[in-house]
């Protein structure tokens, strides 16, 4: 069981999410209520896991994330918030944070992401993928890259990123290139093992910054 710490300054959310987590098979070893409360309880509980809300009053959860960080090296933070901004997006990729979830998503949604930063990789909400993809295109833009690397990519692996970038599922990536589903989820399973990546989004990002893909 992957052990969690809650935190958010809304006592009926932050409850609610405890109590929805430990039915979905998480060890929820603590709560807090704000960016101190919960700087003191990971350095106390070092969980695997910390879902850390951004607007919290006092320090606000965005200058948590190093401070957790400190304490919990081995905490991995993910910040769950109503923020759609692509400043404070930013702002938490740069201090640690190893995922960005909005609070409208759905709990099996949420859930899933959570295994997925526990298990090594990352998750960002689709929305906020959009949003990050797009500050990534604008600094591309305006930057001078060396040629790109292409790592043992195929051309119909590329192309499938391509439509994984898209945000498209792998069922309907399958019905415009006359594939199965499974054989898409394949091609994704080989592109993940040859970048050494562990999400969609993981390689999407990669893809963009080493100009694999367009936009």
């Amino acid at each position: 069981m992957t052990s969690v710490l809650v935190v958010d300054d809304v006592d009926l959310f932050r409850t609610g999410l405890s109590a929805a987590l430990a039915r979905a098979g998480f060890d929820v070893i603590g709560e807090a209520k704000d960016a101190e409360a919960a700087v003191s309880a990971a350095e106390t509980l070092q969980p695997e896991l910390v879902v850390l809300d951004i607007l919290m009053p006092g320090v606000s959860g965005l200058e948590a994330v190093e401070k957790v960080r400190a304490v919990a090296p081995h905490s991995r933070v993910v910040m769950l918030t109503g923020s759609e901004s692509e400043e404070d997006l930013l702002e938490c990729i740069k201090a640690g944070a190893r995922g960005y979830l909005v609070k409208d998503a759905p709990f099996d949604e949420l859930a899933r992401s959570l295994d997925s930063v526990a298990a090594g990789g990352a998750a960002i909400s689709p929305l906020m993928t959009g949003k990050l993809l797009d500050v990534l295109s604008q600094l591309l833009r305006h930057q001078d890259f060396t040629a790109p690397r292409r790592p043992g990519l195929t051309g119909r692996e590329l192309e499938v990123l391509q439509f994984v970038a898209r945000g498209m599922t792998s069922k309907a990536i399958g019905h415009v290139l006359f594939i199965s589903e499974n054989t898409v989820k394949n091609h994704v399973r080989n592109i993940l093992d040859k970048l050494g990546l562990h999400s969609r989004n993981e390689a999407v990002l990669y893809a963009v910054r080493e100009r694999l893909i367009e936009l």
